[in-house]
C-alpha cells in the first residue's frame, strides 16, 4: 500500500474511531445519569427505563476498548455491540416514526462499521499470529 494511501487511511481510522468512542463513552454516561433527554427518549421508544443502567454500564467500557490495542478480540465485541445498539436503536426510531432519530443512529451504525473496516493490522484478532492476510479483506480459509 503506497505511503499517502497507508497514513490516509490511518487518520481516517483515527477520526472515526474517536468519532464513535465519544459519542459511545458520552451516551452511556448520560444513560447512567439517567438525564432528561435520555429518560424522553427511551421512554417515546416505550423502553423501561432500567435499560438505561444496562447500556450506559456496556458503552463506557466499550467506548474506551476501542483505543486500546493489547485487545484485538475484546474490540471485535465493543464494536459489535456498538453496532448492534445503533442499528436497533435506528429500528426502534422508524418503528415510531422518527426519521430524525433513526438517520442520526444509523449514521453512527455505518460510522461504527467503517471503524471497523479500517483498523490497522494489529487490531485485527489473529494477524499477529499470522492466520488473518493484512492485504485481504477475506480471512484466511483456516480460520474458518
Amino acid at each position: 500500500m503506497p505511503a499517502f494511501a497507508a497514513s490516509t487511511r490511518r487518520i481516517a481510522y483515527w477520526i472515526i474511531t474517536s468519532i464513535v468512542a465519544l459519542e459511545t463513552g458520552a451516551g452511556g454516561i448520560m444513560d447512567l445519569l439517567r438525564t432528561q433527554h435520555v429518560r424522553m427518549v427511551v421512554t417515546q421508544l416505550g423502553y423501561p427505563l432500567y435499560l438505561l443502567t444496562i447500556l450506559g454500564f456496556w458503552k463506557i467500557p466499550g467506548a474506551m476498548v476501542l483505543f486500546t490495542r493489547r485487545f484485538p478480540r475484546l474490540q471485535e465485541w465493543a464494536y459489535a455491540g456498538i453496532f448492534f445498539e445503533m442499528s436497533g436503536a435506528a429500528v426502534s426510531h422508524a418503528f415510531v416514526h422518527d426519521p430524525g432519530y433513526m438517520t442520526i443512529t444509523v449514521t453512527f451504525a455505518l460510522l461504527t462499521l467503517a471503524s471497523w473496516m479500517l483498523r490497522p493490522p494489529d487490531r485485527v484478532p489473529g494477524a499477529a499470529a499470522g492466520t488473518w492476510p493484512v492485504t485481504s479483506a477475506r480471512p484466511h480459509a483456516s480460520v474458518w
